[in-house]
């Protein structure tokens, strides 16, 4: 689940539109300069909106009265636009081709063919939360493109950043800005130590932390919230650290090694308890009845600030706030 489809978009556009109307442009005018842009013909501009030409003189006067500047020079042979028009013109085909996806994707909707969503998780909401709005939503939209991240939040948080996510469930990590962030906190995170069944630790005993740094283990990597909450029990009691690591964020890799070793490692509840249940390992693994709790940070359901979702990504939104309250 480690893998997904990365989208190459910006929430520009929307920043862009919303500044545009504030300015008191309109989407005409967006296609008056790029109709101008493509032909160098105001013309052929005219013709492609359908309005006479002293029509499309008058748009044109309207757009430089709106900025304030000169858009276009008139040539002896048509029309040149100037910086600042050619600006206009390739954000105005931007925001255009935004307000096309959009309509698209509404009518996906409409005739229940769905539409694309990405959205990123830290493992424990992504079995507890996001499978079962994924379930339910597929119900009524059985055609919707569901892509899904399983990853840190450090890696979740510049994935959505970088607009590759519509939203994702994790923790802002401390080197990122908040203020960047809408972010609501949903649940909290309880793990556990999982062992192989016939495991030396696995005879019911409760395990204190002291003498587990003699075992293998299998962390996240380093900066991961489940590894330094692991790090900061075994620091509090004052208990050595395991000396023999192996790093990965994948949890099949994780799951591998802990039935093929005497490995532990440390994973959400809801996680280990679907692996040990008919319907994942049925038994292949066992939870360590410990002497402490491991208690992670809360996640939140995290967007970016002033970026709007699309339609399908705020459908799936709001079906797992309805999961969840």
């Amino acid at each position: 689940m480690g893998g997904m489809k990365h989208r190459e978009t910006s929430d520009a556009p929307v920043e862009e539109s919303e500044t545009l109307l504030r300015s008191g442009l309109k989407l005409r005018h967006l296609h008056m300069m790029v109709a101008l842009d493509e032909h160098g013909q105001l013309s052929a501009a005219a013709q492609i909106l359908n309005i006479s030409q002293p029509a499309a003189s008058r748009m044109l006067s309207e757009i430089e009265a709106i900025l304030g500047v000169k858009v276009c020079e008139r040539l002896p042979r048509g029309i040149a636009l100037t910086p600042y028009g050619a600006t206009l013109a390739r954000r105005g085909r931007t925001i255009l081709l935004e307000m096309q996806q959009v309509e698209r994707e509404i009518g996906e909707l409409k005739q229940g063919k769905g539409g694309s969503v990405f959205i990123g998780a830290v493992t424990a909401p992504a079995v507890e939360i996001v499978v079962p709005a994924i379930r339910k939503i597929r119900q009524r939209y059985p055609r919707i493109e569901i892509n899904i991240q399983v990853e840190t939040s450090s890696v979740l948080a510049r994935e959505l950043i970088s607009a590759r996510h519509d939203f994702i469930i994790a923790r802002v990590p401390d080197d990122l800005d908040p203020r960047l962030f809408e972010s609501r906190i949903i649940g909290v995170e309880k793990a556990c130590l999982i062992v192989r069944r016939g495991h030396p630790l696995a005879d019911g005993r409760t395990v204190e932390i002291e003498g587990l740094g003699d075992y293998d283990w299998v962390f996240q990597p380093g900066g991961s919230l489940l590894r330094q909450t692991m790090q900061g029990i075994f620091m509090s009691r004052n208990a050595r650290l395991p000396d023999r690591v192996l790093n990965t964020s994948s949890l099949l890799l994780t799951l591998v090694m802990v039935a093929q070793s005497d490995a532990i490692a440390p994973v959400a509840f809801d996680v280990a308890n679907f692996i040990n249940s008919k319907s994942g390992l049925a038994g292949g693994i066992e939870i360590l009845p410990t002497a402490f709790e491991i208690n992670v940070q809360p996640y939140s359901l995290i967007m970016m600030r002033n970026r709007t979702l699309s339609p399908a990504g705020q459908l799936l939104h709001d079906h797992i706030l309805r999961e969840i309250f």
